[in-house]
């Protein structure tokens, strides 16, 4: 194969790498560390201590708790004494197991969702355990008509049927994706650099696209966090948002920052080690250029040795 073509080829598949790394670290993120449901309850786990998600859920729960009161007519009673219970739930370790169990819960339904062909309804969560714990302690502190409080099964949408068969297909281009994009990426690198003419100018290219892509991966997820907190409902606070957005995606920062280091590292190593090479080469330069030993060696060059004559010897 020509130079030209074997040069040309070489930077198509070492670009061709570079654009797909981060797509691919996407890819395998969102089909490997979203859809498994003990990676992703442990992920969700340390949000149970946050106090903006703490009071998110309090308010979440308290409203519902309120408004299944208010049939029986004790709105205006049990308000303070529920608000303060919930509050005062979500800082024990019942609630913790039951965040974990909502997540858990929360997870598989959806999953169950997207594997599921024939669905086509709203996926809900039931939250008639949180009630029940929430009744418990209640009755524990001697709350006046806490026994009266109803825990029914209230169901509550997660995730709308209008939406459900766009993310169902855009969740098996995922599955194939983060298992093909990031094999492909590699393919392309590594062939790239064993077609390449000068191989110490290719591996330093892909591994400063390399860097490039990790570096704009963690733009883009900057980016994501400021539109996902932006435009969130009313009722939840832009801190707890950003505290969930920050969980989900910390994974995939580290990958962000891993490709970012890995790809500069590489690069810095390649140049310092083509900088060795030719610094191991330039005294045998200079030397040649030292005009005496110019004109020896041409004079040397020019009058090979004679070998001795008959007479001579």
């Amino acid at each position: 194969m020509p130079p030209r073509l074997r040069s040309a080829l070489s930077a198509v598949l070492v670009a061709l790498s570079c654009f797909l790394t981060p797509f691919g670290a996407l890819a395998a993120w969102a089909a490997y560390g979203l859809t498994d449901s003990g990676r992703y309850v442990t992920t969700m786990a340390p949000l149970a201590a946050d106090p903006d998600v703490r009071n998110v859920v309090a308010d979440t729960v308290g409203a519902g708790i309120l408004r299944e009161v208010h049939v029986d007519g004790m709105h205006g009673t049990m308000g303070p004494f529920v608000q303060d219970a919930v509050r005062s739930f979500t800082e024990t370790e019942a609630f913790r197991v039951a965040w974990d169990e909502g997540n858990r819960a929360t997870h598989d339904a959806v999953l169950d969702a997207l594997e599921d062909e024939g669905r086509d309804d709203t996926v809900t969560v039931d939250l008639a355990p949180v009630t029940a714990h929430v009744k418990h302690q209640l009755a524990n502190d001697h709350v006046p008509l806490a026994s009266r409080i109803p825990v029914q099964h209230t169901e509550v949408a997660v995730l709308p049927a209008g939406e459900l068969g766009p993310l169902r297909k855009g969740f098996h281009v995922l599955e194939v994706a983060g298992f093909w994009l990031p094999v492909a990426a590699a393919v392309f690198a590594v062939t790239g650099i064993a077609v390449a003419v000068r191989r110490h100018r290719a591996i330093t290219a892909t591994a400063l696209g390399t860097a490039l892509g990790g570096a704009l991966l963690g733009l883009a997820l900057a980016i994501g966090r400021h539109l996902t907190t932006t435009d969130l409902p009313t009722e939840v606070s832009q801190a707890a948002g950003a505290a969930i957005y920050d969980a989900l995606t910390a994974t995939l920062r580290k990958v962000a920052w891993l490709l970012l280091a890995t790809g500069l590292t590489v690069a810095a190593t390649t140049w310092l080690t083509r900088y060795a090479h030719r610094a191991r080469e330039l005294p045998a330069l200079l030397l040649r250029l030292v005009p005496g030993r110019r004109a020896r060696a041409t004079t040397a060059a020019a009058d090979p040795p004679q070998q001795p004559t008959r007479a001579q010897v």
